[in-house]
């Protein structure tokens, strides 16, 4: 039984597969086992992973649903054949750097009191990196109502924690938004995480990234900015935060691009 579980939601990925699956196949920490779950591609991403488990067979698993169900329940599905220690996530497009893993397992061993350890991001296109996140250490609860704590792409978390609350929630009100909410369940239940201070995995991004700013996407981070406050029982007071997406969702589109490029500006 490998200690690390990787799991990987792939949906229409085909060509960037390779080098994710090669990014992992290269890490310096070897004791893994990576499940795949197709959520029914209609490009021949399924057919591409395959190929790869004929080879690694004993790397590498792959399953698949029926139909398009979205990345909640394909990870659900995915921990349904996790046997491992530990439970790492990664993308079917991004790239994880060699240390990755072997960097994460090493402070989970160290440091028992964490069940969730995440990094800082490269983002990267076909021009290259154009900007690296920022952030280190235990994130600071209160500050859990303004956003995400930790980048779900590189984390890797205790498989008793997601066991402990049923993994991720499937619902389509939680959608874009459905590992702030997962943070929210284990803090709630006990749980804590930390964030290492080097980045080592390299997430595919658009620069300008405007057209995923759909409303009903703000509206569900406004839900789980509210969920934030009263399940980690956080002063009211903290309930102005949540209306933040909602005033970003409103902003004037020229707007919110020029305040997306400056943000951009301070990372390069």
């Amino acid at each position: 039984m490998a200690k690390v579980s990787i799991i990987m939601g792939i949906y229409n990925c085909a060509s960037t597969l390779p080098e994710a699956i090669d990014s992992i196949l290269e890490q310096t920490y070897t004791d893994w086992k990576m499940i795949m779950c197709d959520d029914a591609s209609t490009d021949n991403t399924y057919s591409m992973a395959e190929s790869y488990v004929n080879r690694f067979p004993e790397k590498l698993i792959l399953i698949k649903n029926q139909q398009n169900m979205g990345l909640n329940y394909t990870l659900n599905h995915c921990l349904k054949y996790v046997e491992g220690e530990y439970v790492a996530r990664m993308d079917g497009d991004d790239v994880s750097l060699p240390e990755r893993l072997e960097k994460e397992v090493r402070f989970l061993d160290a440091h028992p009191e964490y069940a969730i350890v995440s990094m800082p991001m490269h983002y990267f296109d076909e021009d290259g990196i154009f900007m690296t996140g920022s952030g280190s250490g235990e994130p600071i609860v209160k500050n859990m109502v303004k956003g995400t704590p930790f980048c779900h792409a590189p984390c890797m978390v205790r498989r008793e924690a997601y066991e402990t609350v049923d993994g991720y929630s499937v619902d389509k009100k939680l959608l874009r938004v459905e590992d702030w909410h997962l943070w929210i369940k284990m803090y709630a239940a006990g749980y804590k995480g930390y964030v290492l201070s080097e980045p080592l995995y390299m997430m595919r991004d658009d620069r300008e990234a405007i057209r995923r700013r759909k409303f009903k996407y703000q509206i569900n981070q406004f839900r789980v900015a509210c969920f934030t406050v009263k399940d980690l029982r956080l002063s009211p007071v903290n309930y102005v935060f949540t209306v933040r997406p909602l005033i970003v969702g409103l902003m004037p589109r020229p707007v919110y691009i020029i305040m997306h490029r400056k943000r951009l500006k301070g990372y390069v």
